[in-house]
């Protein structure tokens, strides 16, 4: 664990991304993950794999909505061994599609399940990635996040480690329960009470409330394969690159 990647979201309010791309390999970044929109309708896989060979940087892990992952798995397997993909996470599920009750997020489960298997046929990993809501109170002892994750033993996790503290939860808890399953972790920190609200709360890695020396020992011991930071809105990227990466370097020495 030593290669960090970057989310590329995290600079999506800072085109263009071919200088983003030169940002993070003068960084020493080593990889970064996508998002949707770099590459759905419109937009040209090659030329971002041209753009990350130019930069020395890869891309195994990307972002894609359910819709795309069940309605053009062909499309989406395509795009992924474009870019050297081999994890799939379906990072998200808007409110008015969101299940209510255990049914339904075990119904969710089912569904990806079904969905991942031409990706999963192809040779690529296929996963989820969660944000608070999946830590909701269903009234017994299983969360929206167990749910899903029942629907095949197939399913991989990528971890938001930030959300999950934000939802009320252990983020060591749900490493330790769900190790086995864990391909990547977004390293991503919290501004302390309730400050930065110019970032939304986040804060750049190493520099908020996160407990990165109880979650480090607690990665250690998963099958987590890739470290991603994320910053949902940072409003200097560089400098949340810089400093991210420089704390993540000196938890995992």
């Amino acid at each position: 664990m030593t290669d960090f990647s970057y989310q590329l979201y995290s600079s999506r309010n800072f085109p263009p991304l071919t200088e983003t791309l030169k940002m993070l390999d003068g960084l020493g970044y080593a990889q970064v993950e996508g998002f949707g929109s770099l590459y759905g309708p419109g937009e040209d896989p090659v030329a971002l794999r041209d753009a990350l060979d130019a930069n020395g940087l890869t891309m195994p892990t990307c972002h894609m909505a359910l819709d795309v992952v069940e309605n053009a798995p062909t499309a989406a397997i395509a795009t992924a061994r474009t870019l050297g993909c081999i994890a799939i996470f379906v990072p998200h599920i808007t409110k008015p599609d969101r299940p209510s009750d255990a049914v339904g997020w075990a119904a969710l489960g089912k569904r990806l399940a079904e969905a991942g298997k031409p990706i999963l046929d192809s040779g690529i990993k296929l996963g989820w990635h969660n944000h608070e809501f999946e830590f909701a109170d269903l009234g017994g002892t299983d969360k929206p996040l167990d749910l899903i994750l029942a629907g095949s033993d197939d399913i991989s996790l990528e971890l938001d480690l930030a959300w999950v503290k934000v939802s009320g939860e252990d983020p060591v808890e749900w490493i330790m329960k769900f190790g086995s399953r864990l391909v990547a972790a977004h390293i991503k920190d919290i501004a302390p009470d309730s400050s930065a609200q110019n970032e939304d709360g986040w804060a750049d890695v190493g520099h908020g409330v996160m407990e990165w020396d109880k979650i480090t020992d607690a990665l250690r011991k998963t099958s987590v394969e890739y470290l991603v930071m994320e910053h949902d809105n940072p409003n200097d990227h560089e400098r949340f690159a810089r400093r991210s990466l420089a704390a993540a370097q000196n938890f995992w020495s």
